[in-house]
């Protein structure tokens, strides 16, 4: 029994040690700007406090790369009167930025001098160098100008098509790295784990604590996020799943054990993390290449030529090595694989490992691809639960084909007239569907229950 409560104990302290250097970094605060000294121009404009009009000019450059700063350009503040008094006016700085202070509330005119831009830097859509702000509160109010953006009208149907297909493969192979765990756990144990979403944000967060709080570069980070993720499933099932198998746990109970400890690791993940969106020090604003007909950036090439070997070497591995044929055995029949010698404990053991590494993978991925929040594998869960039951509980395959359904479905829902905000309805519908009319899913096998 002490041997269990400091395994348990060990996961829980890990959880928190992982978590702890984030609380240093929510309570760092940047130090402000000091001001400019008289007769030298500052290297970056300082916002002023109080009202004022905040100008950033970016080049986007059609976006085949990331946006640029354009410094030198003037810009001036005009009262929208009668007389156009002058407020203001200055010349973006470095980070092509200008903050002009302005009297208070009012309509206010922003002109951007034309003749200062750099060479070879156009401003693009209708050209417009003078925009207007209606200012109703002192605050910061800013201005957007487009320089080397590509303004789209009205993208064709084929055109959204093929950038719904593009992100509906990217997140088909996210969810399937997060269902391939949850199948192969639920194969061997019959579990199904309500708390698999918070293993996608334990790697996620390890993520950006070993990025921002020790420093280390994204992909060295994700390595070791994913060792940790490895880690905290194994500590998870020596002090939490294998006593409960050894006590005879039905599996109904467990599966509410599972709810619990996903509440359990979302609070604490909350209270050690908090409760904003948070980006990774690298690969956040990346800009799309084409190559052919579909435009990429180097981090979505990445993640899918990470998730497909990721996938490809796990199913090989299962199907080829003698701890996958272990693992398949298993899940065919413990009793008998019991009783032809086989350590059952230390096969599922292996699964955990296995299951939650692939899943911390995922979170790794989904914090590149996007930003990391307490609440992303939560928000996530429900489309890996439809993937999975849409190909087939336990079937490695069926996760595999079934997720990537999900995905596609989930991204080109728009296209045909779903609204943004509820185009994840679409799996719970699929998810429906499948248990009215194939409860065994597209790959898996009816059998007799009772």
């Amino acid at each position: 029994m002490r041997l269990r409560l400091a395994a348990l104990l060990a996961a829980v302290a890990g959880v928190l040690t992982l978590l702890a250097p984030s609380a240093a970094l929510a309570q760092a605060t940047p130090s402000p700007t000091p001001p400019a000294s008289a007769g030298a121009p500052a290297a970056v404009n300082p916002i002023v406090p109080g009202a004022n009009i905040t100008v950033t000019l970016l080049d986007l450059n059609g976006g085949k790369g990331d946006p640029k700063p354009v410094p030198g350009v003037g810009l001036t503040v005009l009262k929208d009167s009668k007389d156009g008094a002058e407020v203001g006016s200055q010349t973006t700085d470095t980070k092509g930025r200008v903050s002009i202070g302005i009297e208070g509330n009012g309509t206010y005119v922003v002109e951007l001098d034309p003749k200062t831009l750099p060479d070879g830097v156009k401003l693009s859509g209708n050209g417009e160098t003078v925009k207007t702000v209606e200012v109703k509160l002192a605050s910061s109010n800013f201005v957007q100008f487009q320089i080397g953006a590509v303004v789209v009208q009205d993208a064709s149907l084929g055109s959204k098509i093929v950038d719904g297909t593009r992100s509906g493969i990217i997140a088909g192979l996210l969810i399937a790295l997060a269902a391939l765990g949850l199948s192969l756990i639920f194969g061997t144990t019959g579990l199904t784990n309500f708390a698999h979403g918070e293993l996608i944000t334990f790697g996620a967060i390890a993520t950006y604590i070993f990025n921002r709080g020790f420093g280390l570069p994204v992909v060295a980070a994700g390595v070791l996020a994913v060792i940790a993720s490895a880690a905290f499933g194994y500590l998870q099932d020596r002090g939490l799943w294998r006593p409960l198998r050894r006590r005879g746990t039905g599996l109904i109970a467990m599966m509410i054990v599972s709810i619990g400890l996903a509440l359990f690791l979302r609070s604490i993940f909350q209270y050690g993390f908090g409760g904003s969106t948070r980006t990774l020090s690298q690969y956040v604003v990346q800009g799309r290449q084409s190559y052919g007909p579909i435009d990429l950036s180097h981090k979505e090439i990445a993640i899918v030529l990470v998730s497909v070997i990721t996938i490809v070497v796990t199913c090989l591995a299962l199907m080829r090595t003698r701890l996958g044929k272990a693992m398949r055995a298993v899940s065919d029949n413990p009793a008998l694989s019991a009783s032809s010698g086989l350590r059952v404990d230390g096969v599922i053991s292996a699964v955990w490992v296995l299951g939650t590494a692939l899943t911390g993978l995922a979170g790794v991925l989904l914090a590149v691809q996007q930003q990391v929040n307490f609440q992303m594998g939560f928000n996530l869960l429900l489309l890996v639960f439809a993937g999975v039951t849409l190909g087939g509980l336990g079937t490695i395959w069926g996760a595999l084909i079934g997720s990537l359904v999900i995905g596609l479905m989930v991204e080109l829902g728009p296209v045909f007239g779903v609204p943004a905000s509820i185009k994840e309805v679409g799996a719970l519908v699929v998810l429906i569907l499948i248990l009215l009319v194939r409860p065994q899913g597209i790959l898996g096998k009816a059998q007799r229950i009772g």
